[in-house]
């Protein structure tokens, strides 16, 4: 008979760059494999699969796991931790939430799981779930003050957050199952009971006091999302660092009661079997937003996984920034020759003095830069177009979505995008008109770089642009060796940059 290890769980967790990490989380209403690219800062995720067995289903009146739950869901554990051995990951954990924890059964069902999966399997408490799923929040997301929301299919998880660090903590039984179970279609009843929960979460009262955001994380409510820039016509359909503000959430409300399960089915992303949970979600989030006083939504695709990825890496990793190491290792992997991002970004950092500098921060310019030299592969006609939609699709954190456009947009103008063209056009009403003014310079920076340089350090570290007669002059200082010839090309897109900053062009060396 063969070992049913497919493989081995290490003592210690494997250092950065030593292989893919899987995370199998055994929810209440679903079950999913995660394998992230490795223990580090940024981690891409490889693979993504989620079944959804409802194994709390029923909890709240019979006291057990779903059958039928339990049924799907030992075989897909199966077929998870057997993949996870075929993709060689250098480690595997397993997790199980509200449901495993709370079921009279829930220790019989770890125990047949570890049998056959020969992995152990960690049943967090509800304190631990929550502190996980903040660190996901705070990982992926900048800026993080505020409330941590977690909704689940059996509970709710919330966490304050100050100054990027994990606060009071509470766990509440305000999952969508348990409120249908206790309320049915009663939503009256529903939010007196969400209240009622909430009474008893004593720091919730100070933590409303000056909360700008409350950090939505779960399937349910990122399903709400969907449907809301679906209602609204949003342009860029990314989850992860998308916001709405209280009159928004109310209004998606109204959405939802007014549309039938098959139209909203249509929306893309939303299961029909979490169609269910949604008038839930829904009452939870109005609930608890009111009870903060109304702060902004941010949505956050990172939650528990990433978070229980977070805590695992050295404090050196952990520190450093997501999107910077996201966009180092496209750069690493995309560059002509060397990369070269961090020479364009000290490069063109003359233009950015003042308030085109705070408009589009040194992080966001130092991002942009790196990502400068990612659609040289395409063909010429489509490398604007392509690199536009990479970097508005691309998995990064640490961004909202105005910086994902104002990326986006800085490598469309770089490589050689019309500023208003009907492909950008869509998403330029998500950046601020000054953002949108830095990032056009920024890229037509970025073009100019590359067109002196050749797309080689070297010969850019020997020119450089220089703010002459009060700024009324732009100056670009070639080299005298003849390694950068002065040309149309040059003068075309001197010409275009120094436009842009209000300046008269000139050319020495």
């Amino acid at each position: 008979m063969s070992d049913p290890r497919p493989c081995c769980v290490p003592d210690a967790p494997p250092g950065p760059g030593t292989g893919p990490i899987a995370v199998v989380d055994i929810g209440s209403n679903s079950i999913r494999l995660v394998v992230y690219s490795g223990l580090e800062r940024g981690a891409l995720t490889l693979f993504n699969e989620k079944v959804l067995c409802g194994l709390g289903r029923g909890l709240a009146h019979s006291g057990r796991l779903h059958p039928d739950g339990v049924a799907l869901a030992r075989r897909n554990l199966v077929r998870f931790t057997r993949l996870a051995a075929a993709m060689g990951v250098a480690r595997i954990d397993l997790l199980a939430t509200a449901a495993v924890r709370e079921a009279a059964d829930g220790a019989a069902f770890v125990a047949e799981i570890e049998a056959l999966c020969g992995h152990p399997v960690k049943v967090l408490s509800g304190a631990e779930e929550g502190r996980l799923s903040a660190l996901g929040v705070i990982a992926g997301l900048d800026a993080v003050d505020g409330v941590m929301g977690d909704l689940g299919g059996g509970s709710l998880e919330l966490v304050e957050l100050r100054g990027g660090e994990v606060g009071a903590r509470a766990t509440l039984p305000l999952g969508p199952f348990q409120l249908m179970e206790r309320c049915g279609d009663d939503f009256r009843a529903m939010a007196n009971l969400v209240d009622a929960r909430l009474d008893t979460v004593p720091w919730l009262e100070s933590a409303a006091c000056g909360c700008a955001s409350f950090f939505a994380v779960g399937g349910a409510w990122r399903s709400l999302a969907r449907i809301h820039m679906d209602a609204v016509g949003h342009p860029l359909r990314v989850i992860h660092g998308f916001a709405m503000c209280r009159r928004e959430v109310d209004d998606l409300a109204a959405v939802i009661a007014g549309r039938s399960r098959r139209a909203l089915a249509r929306v893309k992303g939303v299961t029909r079997e979490r169609l269910e949970t949604l008038p839930a979600a829904t009452v939870v989030l109005r609930r608890v937003l009111h009870r903060l006083r109304g702060p902004r939504t941010r949505f956050s695709a990172l939650g528990l996984r990433e978070g229980y990825l977070y805590d695992l890496l050295p404090a050196a990793e952990r520190a450093r920034d997501p999107l910077i190491a996201q966009c180092a290792d496209i750069a690493r992997r995309e560059a002509h020759f060397d990369p070269m991002g961090e020479a364009v970004f000290a490069w063109s950092e003359v233009l950015f003095a003042g308030a085109l500098g705070a408009a589009l921060p040194p992080r966001l310019r130092r991002a942009s830069c790196l990502l400068s030299d990612i659609s040289w592969r395409d063909h010429p006609d489509y490398r604007a177009v392509e690199a536009l939609f990479r970097i508005l699709h691309y998995p990064f954190i640490g961004i909202d979505h105005a910086a994902r456009v104002a990326l986006g947009y800085s490598a469309y103008i770089r490589y050689g995008g019309a500023a208003r063209g009907a492909v950008v056009a869509p998403y330029l009403p998500l950046m601020p008109g000054e953002v949108r003014r830095a990032a056009r310079i920024l890229g037509l920076a970025q073009r100019l770089a590359y067109r002196v340089s050749g797309a080689t350090a070297a010969i850019l570290a020997r020119s450089r642009l220089v703010r002459a007669t009060g700024g009324r002059e732009l100056h670009l200082v070639l080299p005298d060796d003849g390694s950068a010839p002065v040309g149309a090309a040059v003068e075309r897109d001197l010409h275009a940059l120094a436009e842009a900053v209000d300046a008269a062009p000139v050319i020495a060396g």
